[in-house]
């Protein structure tokens, strides 16, 4: 498919990281809709958070919506394709089985988006208990985009050894 192993673990982590951040939405808008609650509240909740810090810096933006929804799809294929250069580049991290790949993207997705999550109650106005309900369901949707990254990515390593050792 590409020459450059470079560009092709990029284009699979961005390939596993958009299928995980879609996978990852739909339970979520599921879980939103099955509490009664706006099913596009997770994209308005970023794109107000964004919108706050582009207002710090000067910076006036309107629709919410299509900048959460934006700001999260990014996220999901950048995250992805530095995941799949990662663990396809450093030995150690080489996701030769299911069970490992899927540990690292739970890992991975855990310890990066810390910095991005930490940015909402420090930007807008949250009660404690908005906290708490803002990284616990953050924490388990990411443990699902954790898992979907990193069993695209073992899976397609393993086809890809397997098609090596064939050849």
């Amino acid at each position: 498919m590409f020459n450059n192993t470079y560009t092709k673990w990029i284009v699979w982590g961005l390939i596993s990281g958009l299928v995980g951040t879609v996978i990852m939405d739909l339970i979520i808008v599921a879980f939103f809709l099955a509490m009664g609650m706006p099913a596009d509240l997770i994209y308005s909740f970023i794109g107000t958070v964004a919108q706050s810090f582009l207002m710090k810096i000067g910076i006036s933006v309107s629709g919410v919506m299509l900048l959460g929804a934006s700001i999260h799809f990014l996220l999901g294929l950048v995250l992805g394709g530095l995941f799949g250069l990662i663990v396809t580049q450093v030995k150690s991290l080489r996701v030769d089985s299911f069970k490992k790949g899927i540990l690292l993207g739970i890992l991975y997705i855990e310890i990066v988006s810390q910095p991005i999550l930490v940015t909402a109650p420090l930007l807008i106005k949250m009660t404690s208990v908005d906290i708490l309900q803002w990284y616990g369901l953050s924490t388990a949707m990411h443990m699902i985009y954790g898992a979907i990254l990193g069993g695209i990515l073992s899976y397609q390593y393993k086809k890809n050894a397997f098609e090596k050792n064939t050849a």
